[in-house]
């Protein structure tokens, strides 16, 4: 079985590669990634050297480098996690999420009605669902809730999503797409919530929590998350949308304290900064279909998951610490500097 993983040099895409050598050995995967700021090459050194590896260096928004890898690799299942992904970097610069995440899903779908594939599988959020009140935590995102996108970020994969549903309608693609809630865990960039908290907690730094600090999200352990990928790309139907979250809702400021008690660091660097805009207040996914059709259920723990993703950081300071002295720098006093 040949696997292209797109993207898959990022933070889900990387980890989903390390599961799929691990748990399926006489697979091969192929990785291509154009290598954008959050993609690390140095994430994936570990399987550098696997036999059943190749690291390709690529646009999915090229079609001529796309369709040249199909030829060479002749992929079964083609799993797309490359996606520009952050909120705040999109309500910058809309139309660059545009590009990868809508044109570059078009032409892998495009190189895949081509060569012909066992399964495209899109990677999606949970976030092309919008957002749900603080003070109805019965009410989750099923796959039937309807599309209410609040970012450029979402809407751009919510495009993407309606993009993959309609080429399985159009063109008879075997198609399967997944939207899952934050992620967490290993080699998790530094601009996100949970690292970037306890890579500043550590230097002693101020940590900027939006608003409030209320907001809630479902987060999912990424190690979790990949067994899920997994499962859908082997025995989901097509044509199907699966979600894919945690039961593991907390609220975003909770999660600073935690991480604050965890690493013995005071409350007092705690700094409430300009709300983003459009800032969503609640996600919560309903995992009941996958589970129901798949037999998949989470299994970290959030209390676990934290603690282990905490140490993790803690020993790979070889890992972070060269992303956070170039672009990333520039980026943080961009974002939060004057607030």
């Amino acid at each position: 079985m040949n696997i292209i993983v797109t993207g898959g040099a990022g933070f889900i895409g990387s980890n989903f590669v390390f599961h799929m050598l691990k748990a399926h050995p006489d697979y091969r995967i192929i990785c291509l990634d154009k290598l954008t700021y959050a993609g690390n090459l140095s994430t994936l050194e570990p399987v550098m050297d696997n036999p059943n590896f190749r690291f390709v260096k690529a646009d999915i928004c090229d079609k001529e480098a796309v369709d040249k890898l199909f030829e060479e690799e002749k992929p079964d299942i083609v799993v797309n996690f490359a996606a520009e992904s952050h909120v705040d970097r999109s309500i910058e610069n809309p139309q660059i999420f545009l590009e990868t995440n809508i044109i570059g899903t078009s032409v892998l779908m495009d190189a895949c009605r081509k060569y012909g594939i066992k399964r495209y599988h899109q990677v999606s959020t949970d976030e092309v669902y919008g957002d749900l009140p603080l003070d109805r935590p019965d009410l989750f995102f099923t796959e039937e809730t309807p599309i209410h996108t609040s970012s450029p970020y979402s809407s751009s994969k919510a495009g993407a999503d309606l993009l993959v549903l309609a080429y399985h309608r159009t063109y008879g693609l075997p198609v399967s797409l997944s939207r899952c809630s934050n992620n967490y865990g290993p080699y998790h960039f530094p601009e996100k919530l949970i690292p970037l908290m306890i890579i500043r907690a550590l230097h002693d730094e101020s940590l900027p929590v939006y608003g409030d600090g209320m907001n809630v999200r479902d987060w999912l352990y990424v190690e979790d998350h990949c067994k899920a990928i997994d499962l859908i790309i082997h025995e989901g139907k097509v044509g199907e949308v699966y979600n894919v979250g945690g039961h593991n809702e907390m609220a975003n400021i909770d999660i600073v304290r935690l991480i604050l008690k965890e690493l013995n660091k005071p409350e007092s660097l705690i700094t409430y900064v300009t709300d983003r805009k459009g800032h969503d207040r609640r996600y919560a996914i309903d995992p009941t279909k996958i589970h129901n059709d798949l037999g998949w259920l989470p299994e970290t723990k959030f209390a676990d998951g934290i603690v282990k993703t905490i140490k993790w950081y803690l020993d790979n300071e070889a890992w972070w610490q060269p992303i956070i002295s170039g672009e990333y720098q520039n980026y943080y006093e961009k974002m939060y500097g004057d607030k």
